[in-house]
């Protein structure tokens, strides 16, 4: 089983994301969209309720860093 993440394991759900939609630009991401794709990682364990902007961008922008590193820029 995978490990339990919770919304301010940022890097974490960056790593997970970015091995999940590997093709998708996380900036081109939408906050409501972002929502559902961190809720919907495995292991996830947050409440749905707890996010907020600030986590949101946080999420992004680890996101971003791990999409950046594999695409080599």
């Amino acid at each position: 089983m995978a490990r339990e993440i919770d919304w301010t394991d940022t890097e974490e759900i960056g790593i997970q994301l970015q091995e999940k939609f590997p093709e998708v630009e996380p900036y081109s991401v939408r906050f409501t969209d972002l929502h559902k794709f961190v809720t919907g990682l495995d292991g996830f364990v947050g409440d749905p309720g707890k996010s907020n902007e600030g986590l949101l961008e946080a999420i992004q922008t680890a996101w971003n860093e791990e999409y950046e590193d594999a695409k080599g820029l």
